[in-house]
């Protein structure tokens, strides 16, 4: 066989492969399936994620597949592609035979035929033919069949026939298909890269500002379709969009400047967001007078030919005032004046970190709408936000009427890095909020991205300030203090002689073993041994305390701690000429208890000092999504005729009605029909009875 001959051959097998519907079914089944992973996988996410998430090995897989950007993959744009060709040669194949089926009536059949059909009926009517043929004439009109007449020799044959739409649904569901791909395309990312190849155009991986980023990372601002984000800060204009793509962004020029005027957000009473909009100033570049708008959620703005979304909120370089706790026994740490997103180095002591503020959040909502009483500690080596307050704060749907949803403040986001290049996140609220009837601070802080914050509870003193906490740690670290309390816990629970002065050693060496200021292990395990705390005070009594005799001495040197405390907190008060307070206050008795227990944490805490949120100068921004998307019509259009070509093909049945008549002599005619259905259902069987019954007016099958 000549190459010719082979090549046409094959030729013709891969267009019979192509125009085949399976081959379009299956292509769709692939898409409908990648679907369902671009849903279950979150798309565009940092590495990190995937990483934690699935693990190194399979994360690395599935990024070679390119199931974390799957409708901007090749493999799924080129079986989109694939699918668009393949339905449309469908159409191509079938339109003529459906043409031609539109306008062929059939009425050659002849009188034997009818008789091999399903539905079939005979019968006499007591009319001449040509009555008989006006009667026909009626029913079927009645029965809204459009008729078509062919007189013959000897009879008349009348072919019948509705339901032709089903034929246009094939047609409209085919065409939708077509019409929603052909949308995805022109409006997809493929498009953006074929601007790219063809305007020579590169992907932006540096950071830098927008303005001074060169024309080769960006596309003009006649560019047919994108879709990307605009940041615009309250009382500052943008006018470049950011496209992210797989392996990295793209600037795209708009033809218009946005000036954001003032960004709206409202609350519910509960403290959730109830509205978000922006009022902005739209500037032409060519000109034109300035259009202002109010963008809102839902309610999308255009202007020459792009839509602008209003797609949510952020901070738009606010300034932060960082006030330091130290909780490192040696060293200081300066106050803080930066803007979100800067960063500074930081001096404590010898050593050096690196901080940067990530973020400024005004507004936060969190349930705190069933508090009941705990005794779980919060450790800061354990306890993250979200399980402490579902633990500490009961169901999350609260009380019967009261959602428990409260704005607890703003909250600063910062990172440190020390000098092995370790990265820790910090995340604080500047104002105390209520937990099981406690006002607490609450300092957060985290190893890697993916976990959750654990919590450090520090109380509020009487007037609402940490000022409290600070003191008696402060007194806690001093030795001179320390032993004051000591002597003051011994005179007002042992009366002069040997047993004071015992209570006496044993209250000093307790604070001393809580403090860190002596060692609870042994001399050679000191390497082992407890910063403080808690943990340290453990440590004693396992190395130094028989096993059957622990669990009463630790009753003792508990009892012993929390009495030297209190003492410890009149000492610390009376070094500031500031008046005790009763230690039966209850108050003052939770105030302690829960002093100890962050007293205890903090000698575990990652880093030398915490920063507070002491004020801010809010500035907010607005996220805008700007999409110029002339696929849209096409899709909305596809929708329409899927809509139309799936009922059509569901609920319209294509039918088609022979009527013979033929002359049965002295005045009567007869009549034979037939019925001709795609599906035989039940439907069929009931309305050819109904117009066989009509027509030869017999009741009887």
């Amino acid at each position: 066989m000549s190459n010719p001959s082979r090549l046409r051959r094959l030729g013709r097998h891969a267009f019979e492969l192509l125009a085949s519907m399976r081959f379009a079914i299956a292509l769709l089944t692939v898409i409908c399936i990648a679907s369902v992973i671009g849903t279950v996988i979150k798309q565009a996410e940092p590495a990190n994620n995937y990483v934690n998430q699935f693990g190194p090995f399979w994360a690395e897989v599935y990024g070679r597949l390119g199931l974390y950007n799957v409708y901007s993959t090749p493999w799924f744009l080129t079986i989109l592609a694939f699918l668009v060709v393949s339905t449309s040669l469908c159409i191509a194949r079938n339109l003529p035979k459906i043409w031609r089926d539109w306008h062929a009536w059939k009425e050659g059949v002849r009188e034997q035929a009818l008789l091999a059909f399903h539905h079939k009926a005979s019968g006499e009517l007591a009319l001449p033919r040509h009555a008989a043929l006006a009667h026909v004439a009626q029913v079927l009109g009645q029965g809204g069949w459009q008729a078509r007449v062919q007189q013959r020799e000897g009879g008349a044959m009348v072919a019948a026939r509705k339901g032709r739409a089903n034929k246009l649904g094939y047609l409209a569901a085919h065409s939708a298909v077509v019409l929603i791909c052909l949308g995805g395309l022109s409006d997809g990312d493929l498009m953006v890269k074929l601007q790219m190849a063809l305007g020579d155009k590169q992907l932006f991986t540096g950071q830098s500002l927008a303005g001074t980023v060169p024309d080769r990372y960006r596309l003009p601002a006649s560019n047919p379709t994108f879709r990307g984000n605009l940041f615009v800060p309250e009382g500052k204009t943008a006018g470049t969009a950011v496209l992210q793509l797989t392996d990295g962004i793209i600037l795209q020029d708009l033809p218009f400047d946005v000036e954001l005027k003032r960004f709206i957000v409202e609350y519910y009473d509960t403290g959730m967001p109830k509205l978000f909009a922006s009022e902005v100033v739209i500037h032409d570049h060519d000109g034109s007078p300035p259009t202002p708008m109010t963008i809102k959620v839902n309610e999308p703005a255009r202007h020459k030919g792009v839509a602008l979304y209003q797609s949510s909120f952020d901070d738009g370089g606010s300034t932060v005032r960082l006030k330091p706790l130290m909780l490192a026994t040696g060293g200081s740490a300066p106050d803080l004046t930066l803007r979100v997103g800067d960063s500074n180095e930081v001096r404590v002591g010898e050593s050096r970190l690196g901080i940067e503020i990530t973020a400024l959040k005004v507004i936060n909502v969190e349930n705190l709408g069933a508090a009941e009483a705990a005794d779980a500690a919060t450790d800061v080596r354990k306890v993250d936000l979200v399980g402490t307050l579902r633990e500490h704060l009961g169901a999350s749907a609260g009380k019967p009427g009261d959602h428990g949803m409260r704005n607890v403040g703003p909250a600063i986001t910062y990172k440190l890095v020390d000098g092995a290049g370790q990265r820790r996140e910090f995340h604080n609220y500047m104002q105390p909020m209520l937990l099981d009837g406690q006002s607490v601070f609450l300092f957060g802080v985290r190893e890697d991205l993916a976990e959750p914050f654990r919590y450090l509870r520090i109380p509020a003193d009487e007037q609402g300030g940490i000022a409290g906490w600070q003191r008696l740690r402060k007194a806690l670290l001093d030795a001179p203090s320390r032993e004051a309390a000591a002597a003051r816990y011994a005179r007002a629970n042992a009366a002069e002689g040997t047993m004071r002065e015992q209570l006496h050693a044993t209250a000093a060496s307790v604070l001393a073993l809580f403090a860190g200021a002596r060692h609870p292990l042994p001399s050679g395990l000191k390497d082992a041994a407890a910063p403080g705390g808690l943990v340290a005070l453990s440590q004693f009594i396992e190395s130094t305390v028989p096993e059957d005799q622990r669990s009463r001495i630790s009753e003792v040197l508990l009892r012993v701690l929390g009495g030297a405390l209190m003492e410890l907190d009149g000492v610390a008060r009376a070094a500031e000429g500031l008046p005790p307070r009763a230690a039966a206050e209850p108050a003052m008795q939770a105030f302690m208890t829960q002093a100890l227990m962050s007293l205890s944490d903090s000698f575990f805490y990652p880093a030398p000092m915490v920063y507070q949120l002491d004020g801010f100068d809010h500035v907010q921004a607005s996220v805008f999504q700007v999409a110029r998307a002339p696929g849209k019509t096409m899709v909305y259009l596809g929708a329409i005729l899927l809509i139309i070509g799936v009922f059509a093909m569901l609920y319209v049945r294509d039918m088609r009605l022979w009527v013979w008549l033929a002359d049965a002599g002295e005045g009567r005619t007869r009549l034979t029909t037939a019925l001709s259905v795609t599906r035989r259902t039940l439907d069929a069987d009931r309305q050819f009875d109904a117009t066989r019954r009509a027509l030869l007016g017999d009741p009887a099958p």
